[in-house]
């Protein structure tokens, strides 16, 4: 197995894979327009192939979103081993604070099992974009939520009980999820650029806010291929990942879903015997036991079941029991297609005659819901300085021409954005003139799943400004922008 910090490096023949089943794969996604940022797949211990879409890179930590709370319930699993808390304690015997007698005999009964499998007895889903609106205490917002069912019997998609898992670990370790992984978790295995959203009582969101690169996804998935042994060492015990793992409870009866296969403690099982991690808008970490295989893929799209069909369809079948022949030409184009990933526009035009009137006027915002004020553009012979005012103060982004310029933004965007709003984020940018009187901006915000596209049609003293996202939960479209330059 690799060293503590490096993975090693092999040919996808030598390790069984042929590379033009890898080929097929990136062409499909192609075909079927879904959108990876970064893809690394893991055979025998040995990175096979891996490629990321350009302005994406390997040294970026990405939004993970849900795939978050596998590493939420490994916490648990080191918790459990270390006899701070067992999965049958009850969830209020953590909060007394919180609860106020009569308890309802639904909510006495939740365990942290219940917790661990979605099973706590809610009617409806709940999504960490409800949450995030919530200002104060998390706690008592989930303990007070109507329970519909028995805890335990029935399950329904809950990030609220995963918030809780961060919530019971902060109390009984003293710890945030963050600090108490690290030694335990990712300095072992190389990981050191974890970041991890809080709610504002300062606790780790637990099925939400972890940020990681994709070769770090690939490490977790090959600590639970390897049931918790890393460089000869146990860093996590067996009987845990076996149980977290391992259908817990039924998620549905469709045997063509991936998402009814049943469900774990913060897994999902899979088709083919396979298991995985994932996390809205493609976050995957796919572990294959039976081909010793791991996929790690960071993303911006919609349709998760699509990629998964595509690694069913066209890397399984490809991965053998023995080394093949290497293949100097699919080598080669297959080389050559990840030289060419981009998200990158094409440059229709690089200039346009009524640029030189538009630049650095100001134009002031017609009254909007986005509380935007004012957007002024400088164009120069590389790209463009986009500014806008608005509530929060003013931002800009600077976009080159023909290329990306990557910079740090405090941009407005939470409503396109599954209502995510960092004070700073990392954007890569590049604009593009349509026609004479219409310049795109495409800003790829590098950190998460979101691209947005800005539509800037210019007429006489006003412009027009369109924004939409690749990938949102809600809406993927504002409402138009509407200036006139003072």
């Amino acid at each position: 197995m690799p060293s503590e910090y490096s993975l090693p490096r092999s040919t996808p023949e030598k390790q069984g894979i042929s590379s033009q089943a890898i080929l097929a794969f990136l062409d499909a996604l192609d075909q079927e327009k879904l959108e990876l940022h970064g893809f690394m797949l893991l055979r025998n211990g040995y990175v096979a192939t891996e490629g990321w879409w350009d302005p994406y890179g390997p040294e970026q930590p990405h939004m993970l979103f849900s795939l978050t709370k596998s590493f939420t319930s490994t916490a648990v699993g080191y918790a459990v081993s270390e006899g701070l808390l067992n999965i049958e304690d009850l969830v209020v015997s953590f909060f007394a604070e919180h609860v106020t007698e009569p308890i309802d005999d639904r909510l006495a009964s939740l365990r942290v099992k219940d917790l661990l499998t979605m099973s706590v007895g809610h009617a409806m889903p709940t999504m960490g974009s409800e949450w995030r609106q919530i200002n104060g205490d998390w706690v008592p917002y989930f303990l007070n939520k109507e329970m519909d069912h028995q805890p335990g019997t029935r399950f329904m998609y809950n990030s609220g009980a995963t918030y809780m898992l961060s919530a019971i670990m902060q109390k009984v370790s003293g710890l945030s999820l963050l600090n108490y992984l690290r030694p335990r978790l990712f300095e072992p295995l190389g990981i050191h650029a974890a970041s991890w959203d809080s709610c504002p009582s300062g606790i780790n969101a637990g099925g939400w806010g972890l940020s990681l690169k994709t070769e770090d996804l690939v490490r977790f998935g090959q600590l639970y291929l390897q049931k918790g042994m890393w460089n000869g060492k146990r860093i996590l015990p067996e009987a845990w990942i076996v149980e977290a793992t391992s259908c817990q409870i039924s998620s549905g009866m469709d045997d063509q879903s991936d998402s009814q296969q049943g469900y774990g403690y913060q897994f999902w099982r899979s088709r083919f015997n396979t298991y995985r991690a994932d996390g809205a808008f493609g976050q995957f970490c796919v572990v294959m036991p039976d081909q010793d295989a791991v996929i790690a893929i960071h993303g911006g799209l919609s349709n998760m079941q699509g990629v998964l069909n595509l690694i069913w369809e066209h890397l399984l079948p490809a991965m053998g029991n023995q080394s093949l022949e290497e293949n100097q030409e699919m080598t080669s184009l297959l080389q050559k297609k990840y030289q060419q990933l981009t998200m990158l526009t094409p440059t229709l035009q690089s200039s346009s005659p009524i640029r030189d009137h538009v630049s650095r006027k100001h134009f002031v915002l017609e009254e909007n819901d986005d509380q935007a004020k004012a957007v002024a553009f400088t164009f120069e012979d590389d790209g463009c300085l986009f500014t806008l005012s608005d509530h929060r103060g003013e931002h800009r982004i600077q976009c080159g021409m023909g290329t990306w310029i990557m910079s740090d933004t405090t941009m407005s965007g939470k409503a396109l954005h599954h209502q995510y709003e960092p004070p700073v984020m990392r954007v890569a940018a590049s604009g593009t003139w349509h026609d004479a009187s219409t310049y795109v901006m495409t800003w790829c915000f590098v950190e998460t799943p979101f691209t947005d596209t800005v539509i800037c049609r210019f007429e006489a003293d006003r412009v027009r400004l369109e924004r939409a996202v690749n990938v949102n939960s809600e809406e993927r479209k504002r409402s138009a922008l509407l200036g006139k330059w003072t």
